[in-house]
């Protein structure tokens, strides 16, 4: 199972919105390399969803539930199908990942612009381990 970081401005769809739906289409992505990472995911995967914008925090976790296929709106692109699996303890913020000698290398912060990336075990747990509290 590999492991992702999918980020959503709240205000615009959210985990509030996703647990309503019980799942979304993960679509409107247009950054190639971003596209390759949801052309990698794999039903089961999981992904942490980070509240972009306002909230700048990590708050929960979703499950890949279909493989990438041609976005409706753009068959250019790409979109995966994801459902909540659980929400975080608490959330983690921005401004702790960044905090964290360990997370240094994660590609949200390497990377911040990027909407889709892929997450490594240990930094998972960490974050993990973060929300914990």
């Amino acid at each position: 199972m590999a492991l992702w970081l999918m980020k959503s401005e709240p205000e615009s769809y959210g985990w509030a919105n996703l647990v309503r739906d019980g799942g979304t289409e993960w679509d409107g992505v247009r950054n190639p390399t971003a596209r390759i990472h949801l052309r990698a995911m794999k039903v089961g995967d999981e992904a942490f969803l980070y509240h972009s914008m306002s909230d700048k925090a990590v708050v929960g976790i979703m499950r890949i539930t279909r493989e990438a296929q041609p976005d409706a709106k753009d068959p250019n692109w790409v979109s995966v199908r994801v459902e909540p699996a659980r929400a975080l303890a608490r959330p983690v913020t921005l401004a702790e990942i960044k905090a964290e000698p360990a997370l240094a290398q994660m590609e949200l912060i390497r990377q911040s612009r990027l909407s889709v990336a892929p997450v490594r075990e240990d930094e998972w747990a960490m974050v993990l381990e973060m929300a914990s509290g």
